[in-house]
């Protein structure tokens, strides 16, 4: 299974040219041009991916050293981040970041949006993040609910010169970060409509009210979605156009590779995971006005192979991929038995499954919770858990996707997984499932109900958690009837280890809500 959240096109497989050692490279860019070079939703993807012809994620190492070659072919270069930087992998998450900040300071990032996920550890860590990677986080619509003031760990804006010219940097976050993060650690923040806080602070400087002065060009440094297909974008991001006097929208947080223009104004995303970046080519006339503004994206991850590492990003990476070894082996707790995953096995769910899906439905507060089984890769034998553990039993970087789905999608995704010839057999919690075993494939069930015994409605809608490789189409499930979905962007890997920890011994659970009645 591979996480499918951001969707792109595979390369064709060519032979790879010879790598250019970038320290050899020299200046190209017209004086007259400011670049400004975008990643986002790095989440703490700092180690290369190097799968042949499936690993995308390039590492903090050559996205050091393509960043490194672009600041030598345009020394007016500035390097911003989208947010969700530190999140998401063992290497970080077990080390509050450490080495992304190390990357950003060696990388010269100059600022950074605040993403939803940099909330997931709580604020604590804002000003520490800053020190170490020596950049600054942006929040224009982030105040204090008391005093409706900017809060003290971000800024509302920056603004940066390169070569003469003021570039400006206005940050906003995404408005929904409070239900997209845990309310405990946004407690006290109020996240502010984007577009009255961007026209605010545009107007500010349009002004001339900072002490840099009148800016050559404001651009929108955001945690907010886009989406494209063609050339139509859509996504929260777009209502930024509304703002008078800006110039260029960065987004994030979907996921999503865009680049074009929405309403007369460029906008761009650059993936996730460092697979790809954006590249933002501001050129000026001689009187310092704008004389135009391109976007362009490069999707690194197909050309990785040829993008030479950074030498200290290397070795710093090393030295923090040596000293995860022993943290990955922190015991969380204790299991009574073991949980099997046999994933060849048809017509039930995994003592595992169980396990896993009913964790899903409590942090959800869901009706029902439908897991891929594909998604747990290998049994956990009883005895002492540890987080190398979870990371094996699931090494994807998936997240809960909650929405309302009526009876009917429900019973069709049930039947997609059971005795599946194609992958391994769906896992769920929150029903009971009596199906006929020799039907044809996605006829079987013939009776559903909810945990309690009542029939499932098939017009009625109901609440239900999956992943989001699942809710993407993954394993060809099909959850296009959803409705009021939430993507919370909580993994779901952290949701087991809080649960172990938080239980201390979990006891395998064997499956009593679903039965072949043809037997």
């Amino acid at each position: 299974m591979l996480f499918v959240s951001c969707k792109t096109t595979e390369p064709e497989h060519v032979p790879a040219p010879v790598p250019m050692q970038y320290s050899a490279i020299e200046a190209t860019a017209p004086a007259n041009q400011v670049d400004v070079l975008l990643f986002n939703d790095f989440h703490g993807n700092v180690a290369e991916d190097a799968r042949p012809g499936k690993g995308k994620n390039a590492g903090m190492a050559k996205l050091l050293g393509y960043v490194h070659t672009a600041q030598r072919e345009n020394p007016n270069t500035i390097v911003v981040a989208g947010g969700d930087n530190y999140q998401g992998t063992a290497i970080s998450n077990l080390t509050y970041g450490a080495p992304v900040s190390a990357m950003m300071k060696a990388m010269g990032v100059a600022v950074c949006a605040v993403g939803n996920h940099e909330f997931d550890w709580g604020v604590t860590h804002m000003k520490e993040w800053q020190k170490d990677g020596n950049f600054t986080f942006l929040a224009a619509n982030i105040v204090d609910k008391n005093t409706k003031k900017p809060v003290s760990w971000a800024k509302p804006y920056a603004i940066i010169t390169k070569g003469g010219y003021k570039i400006a940097f206005v940050g906003l976050a995404h408005p929904d970060t409070v239900t997209l993060t845990k309310a405990e650690h946004v407690s006290g923040l109020e996240f502010t409509d984007p577009v009255s806080a961007g026209q605010q602070w545009v107007d500010y400087l349009l002004a001339g009210k900072a002490k840099e002065g009148k800016p050559d060009a404001i651009i929108a440094l955001t945690h907010i979605d886009s989406d494209q297909k063609g050339e139509e974008i859509t996504g929260k991001a777009v209502a930024l156009a509304q703002i008078k006097g800006l110039n260029a929208i960065l987004s994030a947080h979907s996921h999503r590779p865009v680049q074009g223009v929405v309403e007369g104004m460029p906008i761009m995303q650059a993936y996730c995971y460092g697979r790809a970046v954006g590249k933002l080519s501001i050129t000026f006339d001689e009187n310092k006005n704008i004389a135009s503004i391109t976007p362009a994206l490069d999707e690194i991850w197909k050309h990785k192979d040829t993008i030479v590492e950074d030498e200290e990003g290397k070795t710093v990476f090393a030295r923090y991929d040596a000293d995860l070894k022993p943290i990955l082996g922190e015991v969380i707790g204790t299991a009574a038995a073991e949980f099997t995953h046999e994933r060849k096995d048809k017509g039930s769910n995994t003592l595992l499954g169980v396990w896993a899906s009913e964790a899903q439905r409590k942090v959800a507060k869901a009706d029902v919770c439908i897991q891929n089984g594909g998604g747990l890769r290998r049994t956990l034998a009883a005895g002492k858990i540890t987080v190398g553990d979870l990371y094996e039993i699931m090494p994807f970087d998936n997240y809960l996707v909650v929405f309302d789905l009526p009876g009917s999608e429900i019973k069709k995704a049930i039947d997609h997984g059971i005795m599946n010839p194609n992958i391994t057999d769906g896992q769920f919690a929150g029903l009971k499932v009596e199906y006929d075993g020799t039907k044809p494939f996605e006829s079987r069930v013939t009776s559903i109900a909810l945990a309690d015994g009542t029939p499932l409605d098939m017009n009625k809608t109901y609440k239900v958690v999956v992943n989001d490789f699942m809710f993407t189409g993954g394993d060809k499930y099909d959850f296009s009837k959803a409705t009021n979905v939430v993507e919370t962007y909580v993994p779901i890997r952290d949701c087991l280890i809080d649960e172990i920890k938080a239980a201390k011994t979990i006891t395998p659970k064997a499956p009593d809500y679903i039965k072949d009645i043809s037997k």
